[in-house]
């Protein structure tokens, strides 16, 4: 156990706050199990932010297989969403890092039943919140296209000279001349994708939609 690579995490959300507690405990548990040259990594900010300097940082050493274990006092500082939690422990167990948690009882870099089992329900009840979340976004898109509300991005509003350059774009690409896509695009500033987007009459774009199941 002496050779595990070993990772602390921290967290408060504020400068106003101090992880000195959560720092003395975790560094006391990994002198207790012989974890030498630990790596501390640190975040001030909101637990509802998902993207956080130390963490991503954290988060790419257990991708990469440098880390065989990971301590955070509890569960709240890795994040306040359960889901978010359990995506970022997920990735532990897909990886093989273990958790400690000392705060909540939960240690799986041993072989302890009771922490993997609760691993596996905090999964379970993670998946099951965004099944729901899921049935509720849809809902909504359904009620809102009920009542008329046109979902989507807006379309784009060209200007006279833009209408006018996109009439002689298309005109010339049926002759003999064949101008560019990316020369249209330039002068429009927009991407090459919605210069051939534009291009495109209402007829032309909705057998498109319907081919790829639009309704």
């Amino acid at each position: 156990m002496s050779k595990m690579k070993a990772a602390i995490y921290l967290r408060v959300s504020t400068d106003k706050q101090t992880t000195s507690a959560q720092r003395q405990e975790l560094r006391g548990i990994c002198k207790r199990r012989g974890w030498n040259g630990v790596i501390e990594y640190e975040d001030v900010i909101s637990g509802a932010k998902f993207t956080r300097v130390g963490l991503d940082k954290m988060m790419t050493e257990v991708r990469r297989g440098r880390l065989d274990v990971v301590l955070c006092y509890k569960l709240d500082r890795l994040g306040r969403s359960l889901v978010s939690v359990a995506q970022l422990i997920g990735e532990m167990l897909a990886n093989k890092v273990a958790l400690v948690i000392p705060g909540q009882g939960i240690d799986t870099s041993s072989d302890n039943s009771a922490a993997k089992l609760q691993m596996n329900i905090l999964m379970a009840v993670a998946e099951f919140e965004r099944d729901i979340i899921r049935e509720r976004t849809l809902a909504g898109l359904a009620a809102a296209r009920a009542r008329g509300i046109k979902l989507g991005r807006p379309a784009l509003q060209l200007s006279t000279k833009a209408t006018k350059t996109l009439r002689r774009f298309v005109q010339a690409r049926k002759k003999s001349a064949r101008p560019s896509y990316r020369s249209l695009a330039a002068e429009l500033e927009v991407s090459v994708g919605k210069a051939h987007a534009l291009t495109r009459g209402p007829a032309e774009r909705r057998k498109r939609e319907l081919r790829r199941g639009g309704k």
